[in-house]
């Protein structure tokens, strides 16, 4: 598997369409940072990082709307991939939904959103497009 980002929203994506709880993927660096910004901005109700096994897995508890039962992710989007990587300078970072969604982005300060991004004027790869 070539692109392991694109992988882990697919599991992500899968799971909320199939109405399941928890979702498990398998460990990186690059992913645990992925999912604790989807809890810090409230995506998911919480994570587990699982070490025993060689390579690890992250369990995801998805968050559910309790009355509607729809997902508070309504749309994850890949945006970077192997074969065409998108960057984004400090002063063109993209705003999704007019500031109601997220961009993560991979910079040279760490895996951070875009408003952390223009906090800290550092621009880097455009991972993913969350909302």
């Amino acid at each position: 598997m070539t692109d392991t980002i694109a992988d882990y929203l697919t599991r992500v994506r899968n799971a909320i369409k199939a109405n399941h709880r928890i979702v498990e993927i398998p460990s990186s660096n690059l992913k645990k940072e992925i999912t604790k910004i989807l809890l810090d901005k409230g995506y998911i109700l919480s994570y587990k990082f699982d070490d025993s096994t060689t390579q690890g897995v992250i369990k995801i508890a998805l968050k559910y709307h309790p009355i509607s039962k729809q997902s508070a992710i309504k749309k994850l989007q890949r945006i970077s991939s192997p074969g065409l990587r998108q960057y984004a300078g400090a002063t063109e970072l993209p705003r999704v939904l007019n500031g109601l969604g997220i961009a993560i982005l991979s910079t040279s300060k760490g895996v951070m959103t875009d408003k952390e991004a223009r906090t800290q004027k550092v621009g880097g790869e455009v991972l993913c497009f969350v909302y």
